[in-house]
């Protein structure tokens, strides 16, 4: 699900919203049903599924209709990838859903090896049978996507790719270096005098010290170390580390390519908070596909993680960032605050 906080893009064609959309998903649909949101003539969100397989009881027609619902648009547009056989009967569901939901549909297409089909025209001088040849690449929707720095990749594997975790030599070293981290750890803990009234005042502080330093790094280009991963990693399963790490990230690029590289790099036993980070930060900046694998790594590793669960929750069900301004920084339980500017470096 795809919130698009990203400059949105301007549609005049059928063409230009098929080149539009594997860049508001960041990668190249195939066997799949996505919905394009719409306010006037504007993409204001994507949501995409596999095909659905109709006698699925949690209805995923219904589910995407739900979640495009929420988004307040004015208009929808479905398009089906893949054969004709797969992709009619899905299709059809979501359009129905969809009207339920009370959301126009302006068209249904099926876009498959460079044409598309509308299900909603029928007239051959403007929809021919054979279908409608269209180019990508010559795309003015592709130029100003690029233009404006998004990325579309070749598939969803390759977005998975992404957040893979590091091999060979890199994972050896990072688990050295975490072992090194955990009895650095356990050190600190040991020094904590038992009359703290609020638990671990030395690692907390180590760890802001350490989320600080490592958000600088990353502003700076510099890549962490192993033992700073690894140092990181480790503090960030105390939960007032993790806090303040949550409070501390937004969709900036900077946070996206910092929780990238900790999830890659950190041990598997590890790597629950720095993907809902990433998630979070994805999430923050529109990359709602890329929030979705990065919480799928965590929650494959962790299925119980609350922080991992909360935003995958979100996620599915469509809620814009917009929403939920200044989260999940807090005055008090359950009052939402807007987040304090940002004043140079820090």
């Amino acid at each position: 699900m795809t919130p698009t906080d990203r400059p949105r893009l301007a549609v005049r064609s059928p063409a230009d919203l098929i080149a539009a959309v594997p860049f508001l998903l960041g990668f190249h649909p195939t066997d799949s049903v996505v919905v394009v949101a719409m306010r006037g003539r504007r993409i204001t969100f994507a949501a995409r599924a596999d095909l659905p397989d109709l006698a699925d009881p949690r209805d995923p027609a219904g589910h995407l209709a739900g979640v495009v619902a929420r988004q307040h648009a004015e208009t929808a547009t479905v398009l089906g990838y893949g054969p004709a056989p797969l992709v009619t009967p899905a299709v059809d569901a979501v359009r129905a859903a969809l009207t339920t939901a009370g959301l126009p549909v302006l068209d249904a297409l099926r876009v498959t090896e460079g044409r598309y089909w509308s299900y909603l025209c029928t007239e051959p001088a403007c929809c021919p049978p054979d279908g409608t040849p269209y180019d990508v690449g010559a795309s003015e929707v592709s130029a100003a996507a690029v233009f404006a720095g998004q990325v579309a990749l070749p598939d969803r594997a390759a977005l998975v790719a992404q957040v893979a975790p590091v091999t060979g030599q890199a994972r050896s070293a990072v688990r050295r270096a975490t072992a090194r981290a955990g009895r650095r750890l356990a050190a600190l803990l040991d020094q904590e005098p038992a009359t703290d009234p609020r638990g671990g005042r030395a690692v907390r502080a180590a760890g802001t010290a350490a989320v600080r330093s490592a958000l600088r790094r990353q502003r700076r280009g510099q890549r962490l170390s192993d033992d700073e991963v690894a140092w990181l990693s480790v503090l960030l399963t105390q939960v007032p580390v993790r806090d303040h790490a949550w409070e501390r990230t937004d969709g900036r690029d900077e946070d996206i390519a910092l929780w990238t590289d900790v999830l890659r790099r950190a041990e598997p036993e590890l790597i629950a908070v720095p993907a809902a980070l990433l998630a979070f930060a994805a999430w923050r900046a529109g990359q709602g596909a890329l929030a979705a694998v990065a919480l799928e790594r965590a929650l494959a590793e962790h299925p119980g993680h609350s922080m991992a669960l909360l935003l995958d929750d979100l996620l599915r069900r469509g809620v814009p960032p917009s929403e939920l301004d200044g989260w999940p920084a807090v005055e008090t339980p359950g009052v939402l605050r807007r987040r304090r500017s940002r004043r140079g470096p820090r």
